[in-house]
């Protein structure tokens, strides 16, 4: 479908105001009410080139403003489609922007919130693990701009409740990890929906061969912009790793938010399991953490990260579902306490923090075992991660393994331990064990009495004794009696 691609990398530092750039000005003035004046290079790049109603790839850091460098100019586009009607036949869907994670479809429909704010434009959002039945009100009433994950879209589309046969703009947001999470079939399903002539906006931290497979297939002559060089970090983030085993690395994790009372930390695992066991852990080392992870309802989650973006935790344990699209501001600093398998991973989990020019620390923690993630690591963003040594209280590598050494035995080592012995102290973890009687346990010993009155009985004279009360079989079963 594509026929050239223009492209533009590393552009100059922005100039131009927002307002030069030529916003409507509802939009301007949301924008200054958020405090920003000049845009970020993604966003001057972007920008005039969304409005003209160009296809766009968008590649930049992490924490640059890359949702608001397709928000913003997909709101002004639609501004002339803006009224006060209240039939939704006059708001019909007219852009559709599909995230692959739930915390990144609610953080986006919050920034189409923000700046949509001074216009009559409806937006709603959409994604799974909540109530359908709220989301067909909304998509009922009618909304231009539909936030959503592929797989509860296509649950609305097949239930009826909305229709995409006027969507104008379509934004595929992080589309390398839609891809790496098997969506591709299901993109392929709600593109097919969708009018053939339309803008086609892509955008990614990162670009790999199968995104740009990807956008040679539905994005028509696109203008490429690259504001970093490939799969870069942020220079604002300053990235350590530090070689130890298993169970020292929770002990570092108490240590590094206790020495430097840190706040916000998010602390990233590869495992369900992994992430659940370390906050649990964490909370017993006296420090506030919460999980998220796919196996939570998504009341559960957003529970937990209000409470971290409130500040009433200090570490918020996570797998990589919360890596794409999560945005708390004054994050100081992410700690890999495992390494992910994918180096790509590595870039989207450090861009959490040194956002929007501030100062950040990104902190790994590796095995033996790990340490050629970290050479990919490496290779990937072509930049060698400074290795240290990190001094940790005795104390706390004691009790950490001291733990991981109870939970390992568990009550299958505590039964050996004990043996069958009466009285041993029972695990807490086996079942209750109700109480045995010991007067069942003993062989019959028949009572003096009763040797007596065996004695004094009769002997027996082998005859069987007759039936009382004999009575005829069919009488029993209702047959008349025969009289003799």
């Amino acid at each position: 479908m594509t026929s050239n691609t223009q492209t533009v990398l590393q552009p100059e530092p922005a100039t131009l105001t927002f307002a030069e750039i030529g916003l409507h000005p509802a939009l301007l003035q949301a924008v200054s009410d958020t405090g920003y004046t000049t845009p970020t290079p993604i966003q001057a790049q972007a920008l005039p080139s969304v409005m003209a109603g160009n296809d766009v790839m968008g590649a930049a850091q992490t924490g640059t403003g890359k949702t608001a460098a397709f928000t913003l100019p997909i709101l002004h586009r639609l501004m002339q489609h803006a009224n006060s009607s209240a039939s939704p036949a006059r708001h019909p869907v007219r852009a559709l922007i599909l995230t692959p994670t739930r915390e990144l479809a609610d953080q986006v429909a919050e920034s189409v919130k923000r700046y949509g704010k001074q216009t009559m434009l409806r937006s709603t959002v959409v994604f799974g693990g909540v109530d359908i039945g709220p989301q067909k009100e909304a998509l009922r009433n009618g909304c231009e701009v539909l936030i959503a994950t592929p797989g509860r879209l296509l649950d609305h589309v097949e239930q009826r409740n909305v229709n995409l046969g006027q969507v104008g703009i379509l934004v595929l947001d992080e589309a390398d990890r839609m891809l790496d999470m098997g969506f591709l079939p299901d993109l392929e399903r709600i593109i097919r929906l969708l009018p053939a002539q339309r803008q086609t906006l892509l955008f990614s931290a990162t670009f790999s061969n199968e995104i740009r497979k990807l956008a040679r297939t539905y994005l028509n002559s696109p203008v490429e912009i690259e504001v970093a060089k490939r799969n870069a970090t942020a220079d604002t983030v300053t990235q350590i790793a530090y070689a130890m085993s298993g169970d020292a690395k929770r002990a570092a994790v108490v240590h590094l938010v206790k020495s430097r009372g840190l706040k916000q930390v998010i602390v990233f695992s590869n495992t369900k399991i992994g992430t659940g066991r370390l906050a649990r852990q964490l909370e017993l080392d006296g420090v506030r953490a919460e999980s998220i992870h796919g196996d939570k309802s998504q009341a559960d989650r957003m529970k937990a990260l209000d409470a971290f973006k409130a500040g009433e935790l200090e570490v918020l344990v996570a797998t990589d579902v919360a890596a794409r699209g999560l945005d708390v501001a004054g994050v100081p600093c992410v700690i890999n306490y495992d390494l992910p398998h994918s180096a790509e991973d590595y870039v989207h989990r450090i861009g959490r923090t040194g956002r929007a020019g501030a100062k950040g620390e990104a902190i790994s923690l590796f095995s033996p075992a790990e340490e050629k993630y970290l050479l990919d690591i490496e290779k990937l963003i072509k930049t060698p991660v400074t290795r240290g040594t990190l001094q940790i209280p005795g104390e706390l590598i004691a009790r950490a393994s001291e733990r991981t050494e109870r939970s390992e035995r568990g009550p299958r080592a505590e039964a050996r331990g004990s043996g069958n012995e009466r009285g041993a102290r029972p695990s807490r973890y086996s079942a209750p064990v109700k109480p045995i009687d010991e007067f069942f346990l003993k062989p019959y010993e028949p009572s003096a009495a009763a040797v007596a009155a065996a004695a004094q009985a009769p002997a027996s004279t082998g005859k069987k004794p007759a039936l009382l009360g004999k009575r005829p079989v069919g009488l029993l079963l209702g047959a008349a009696i025969k009289k003799t």
